[in-house]
């Protein structure tokens, strides 16, 4: 295999696919499920051995050197090493997830683990599990590095990642799925679902075999089964009440912990020793049972403790988490949030015991945890699934959804919004001000933004014509297609080729084959990232290996600017989408589209031949189009209709189409907008050139060429070829009036003689280029160009018509057919006037004027003025718009 394909092939494998991203999404789940086990081990370990140490030393004496020195220790190696792991690790994941620049990877993930699990082991009331989402959230990100995808597929394997993570610190795969899509990405779409699906999966199972079975509840508590009865729904209603309001007041504390802690204006190691000293002392002072975290939230629920310990533990935890939490030390809140709803939940079920005589303390417990847990990280599907998939008992399902979405809304009002996004906030990062960037980078697509209009090379033109296009035009490449597919791009870098070749080679010797390409759906931020990665200024866009567009960094920057300007919004009310009724279509095998309205039976004939001219001309396929008109007051796609006249000629059209052997696609199109359903058949269909009728002159005030015409001729991206037929050739076909027009009768004769007024704006080379073909209309074509110079002027410049002359003759060959000669008159509608009716001139094609004719219409009104002055058939041509 040669070295191009090699590269072809490695780039192509490396572009986002569903099997990439399952293979990765398994790896991710199984580093996410070791570092986790890591983690519960190391941090289990210290704490084991810094509740045996105050056994055997003073507890008031260890306990807060032991919390002050790992404290500080935790709080260096975050400092020094990676300040991004500091705090619960949520918030981060979050924003990097919103395209905010946090730094995740793989130092990160190192930094997080080694000093969480240190932290935690210094005895501060802080979890693992919001840690354990940040360290696979990093080790994703770190791994999508070594694998150069999309920032989609990227983002995708970072939320896996955390859901990895969070899966394998709570053995629960579902949730981690849930905290996914509910919290994280509030994303559905099947890749995301996939390999969330997978990364959880196997984060829970590896951390289930190699590390415990659940959140270190005994096997006993995990195989009991709850009770519940229809009178204890008010007691979990009281309790998912008490736990938004208190979880509400929790989270308000945790932000004004953070603050406090600010004001201080000492370092994050001082910071995180000082919550150490704090916590050592206050836990010294406490039961034993206290000293193990983790172990107080299984003392709690197992039953059997006085309910004022679960009173003095609920405070305790409440405070000592808020101290811990906002010295920025890196640990998480779920652990505490467990803890604090066991405690509470507890409690109440101590109460309803009072009240009632039955139920089981441990039920509300557990369903405590759900809910204050529901209310603080405002995820309460996530919450209920945590908590069942720890017990596996059915029975508390009813219980925990009763109190996690009554807790959940009332911390919604307390609170509203998510506790990260306000903890983002307190360092500067607000999500919705980044949400307009990433939306319009994943929601518009390629065929929203690209370049419908594209400059080509044919593969086997010279090196010389090439080195002569570049010369003259301003872009700095093209596409190369070769029988209309394209087959490569040719750039300045390339044009250096040309020194060792002879001028007469063709160019695909110099040329860049097999380009890379995207297709109409990649959205921007695919785009933008393969710019990036290959370091390229423009893409193909390709439909098959039919070219449909290209699109540039400078097109998704424009895009960018228009979305932030609000200039994407319309003012005023929208008019609904035209609905179409009926189509038709051939094979795709054209190289570009042409676009035919048909609306008067009288020239759809003649129009139809103009077309079939241009396509067999450039490989064209044609479209045409009907559109039927309804009220504004009915809706278009519910509107009955009668399409049999509109498809009469439409059939005619395909008839002729089958005779020249031009693909023909059709269509009928119900609107409350002529104008509208044009515009979005452009842009549906990739329309390359639009050819359209016009009666000559319009009676709509501010309007040149009338409503309909006039709006396509200002907003079609398209180019925009606008015929006014003369009365001689409207209707007559050999001499006799046809009410239908007809594809198998030849034109009439006047079509031969064709003047081409020229004053070298943009707009006279797309006339030149149409010509070729248009002549063919005629039996024996004469062409001549000229240039309307005042009186007043000296001999006028001819070099704009003998760089035109040069161009067809090239194209064509017609030296013998085309002359240049300038003529004399006061403006250029009276010039061209005075030629037709003296020369007597068949066709008149304005493509020019020096601001170019669309700008020089809205000035003068030339068009309309020739018009209207001559009975013979006028061209009006008018570029594609640039973006």
């Amino acid at each position: 295999m040669s070295p191009p394909l090699l590269t072809k092939s490695f780039r192509a494998f490396w572009q986002p696919r569903r099997g990439l991203a399952i293979a990765e999404a398994s790896v991710i789940g199984l580093v996410a499920a070791l570092s986790a086990v890591f983690f519960k081990v190391g941090s289990g370990w210290l704490g084991t051995w810094r509740v045996q140490s105050s056994h055997i030393l003073p507890a008031w004496l260890v306990l807060p050197i032991i919390g002050v020195s790992f404290g500080y220790l935790a709080g260096l190696l975050v400092e020094r090493l990676a300040p991004e792991a500091s705090g619960g690790g949520i918030p981060q994941v979050k924003a990097s997830l919103a395209n905010v620049p946090v730094t995740l990877s793989w130092r990160v993930a190192a930094v997080k683990l080694v000093s969480a699990t240190i932290a935690l082991g210094s005895g501060l009331t802080l979890g693992r599990q919001g840690p354990t989402v940040h360290v696979g959230a990093a080790l994703a990100a770190g791994m999508s590095r070594w694998v150069p995808t999309s920032p989609d597929h990227r983002r995708q394997m970072i939320a896996a990642g955390a859901g990895a993570g969070l899966a394998a610190a709570f053995n629960a795969p579902i949730a981690g799925v849930l905290f996914i899509v509910e919290e994280l990405l509030q994303d559905l779409s099947g890749l995301t679902l996939g390999t969330a699906i997978i990364a959880s999966f196997i984060g829970g199972v590896v951390s289930r075999l190699l590390g415990g079975r659940s959140l270190e509840l005994s096997l006993e508590l995990a195989k009991s089964s709850s009770s519940f009865s229809l009178p204890e729904i008010p007691f979990y209603l009281i309790l998912g009440i008490l736990a938004g309001l208190l979880a509400g007041l929790f989270n308000r504390g945790l932000i004004a912990s953070i603050s406090v802690y600010r004001k201080l204006h000492i370092s994050l190691p001082l910071r995180v020793a000082l919550a150490g000293l704090i916590s050592g002392l206050v836990v010294a002072m406490l039961p034993v049972p206290f000293r193990n975290n983790t172990g107080l939230r299984e003392f709690v629920i197992t039953g059997g403790v006085d309910p004022l310990i679960a009173v003095l533990a609920f405070v305790a935890q409440f405070i000592l988490t808020l101290v811990a939490f906002g010295s920025g030390a890196p640990g998480g809140l779920f652990a505490p949030s467990l803890i604090l709803g066991s405690c509470l939940g507890y409690i109440i079920g101590v109460f309803q015991s009072y009240v009632l005589g039955r139920g089981d303390a441990t039920t509300y417990a557990l369903a405590g945890m759900g809910a204050f847990f529901s209310a603080v990280s405002k995820v309460p599907i996530t919450a209920i699934v945590i908590v069942f998939e720890m017990t596996t008992d059915f029975n508390l399902v009813l219980p925990l959804m009763i109190g996690s979405v009554t807790s959940y809304l009332v911390a919604e009002k307390i609170l509203p919004g998510s506790l990260y996004d306000r903890l983002l906030q307190l360092n500067g990062i607000n999500i919705q001000k980044q949400a307009p960037i990433e939306e319009v980078l994943t929601k518009l697509t390629a065929k929203d933004v690209m370049q419908q209009r594209v400059e080509t090379l044919e593969a086997e033109m010279t090196l010389e014509e090439v080195a002569e296009i570049f010369s003259r035009s301003h872009h700095r490449g093209f596409p190369v297609v070769e029988d209309s597919k394209l087959v490569g791009i040719i750039t300045q870098s390339d044009l250096l080729k040309m020194r060792d070749k002879p001028k007469d080679s063709p160019l695909r010797d110099i040329m860049t084959g097999d380009p890379l390409t995207v297709n109409p759906t990649h959205n921007l931020s695919n785009v933008l990232y393969l710019l990036d990665r290959y370091q390229i200024s423009r893409l193909p866009v390709v439909e098959g290996r039919r070219l449909i567009g290209i699109i540039t960094r400078a097109d998704i920057i424009r895009a960018e600017a228009k979305y932030l300007n609000a200039e994407n919004k319309q003012s005023g009310p929208r008019l609904e989408p035209s609905y179409v009724v009926y189509q038709t279509r051939s094979p795709s095998t054209g190289s570009g589209r042409l676009l035919v309205p048909i609306a008067n039976p009288e020239t759809a004939g003649t129009l139809l031949e103009m077309a079939a001219a241009i396509a067999c001309d450039r490989h064209y396929e044609i479209e045409c189009v009907q559109v039927m008109l309804v009220s504004r007051h009915s809706s278009t796609t519910e509107t009955p209709v009668k399409t049999t006249k509109s498809r009469r000629l439409l059939r005619l059209a395909e008839a002729m189409g089958k005779k020249r052997k031009i693909p023909i696609h059709t269509q009928i199109r119900v609107t409350h907008d002529i104008a509208h359903a044009i515009l979005e058949t452009i842009k549906e269909r990739h329309i390359d050139l639009i050819l359209m009728g016009w009666k000559g002159n319009t009676s709509t005030p501010g309007r040149i060429f009338g409503n309909v015409v006039d709006t396509i001729v200002r907003q079609a991206t398209c180019e925009v070829m606008v015929v006014k037929l003369g009365t001689t050739q409207e209707s007559i076909v050999n001499g006799h009036q046809l009410p239908l027009p007809t594809p198998h009768s030849p034109l009439p004769t006047p079509f031969n003689r064709w003047l081409v007024p020229m004053a070298g704006g943009p707009n006279a080379w797309v006339a030149i280029k149409l010509l070729p073909a248009l002549v063919t209309l005629g039996n024996n074509p004469k062409i001549r160009l000229t240039r309307v110079f005042k009186p007043s002027e000296e001999a006028p410049d001819m070099t704009v018509l003998e760089e035109a002359i040069r161009q067809l003759i090239r194209r064509r060959k017609l030296a013998s057919t085309v002359i240049a000669t300038p003529v004399k008159a006061e403006s250029v509608s009276e010039g061209v006037i005075s030629l037709v009716k003296k020369e007597h001139y068949d066709v008149v094609i304005l493509g020019a004027s020096r601001e170019g004719m669309l700008q020089h219409a809205i000035n003068g009104n030339i068009p309309e003025a020739i018009a209207s002055g001559v009975d013979i058939t006028v061209i009006l041509v008018r570029g594609a718009l640039t973006n």
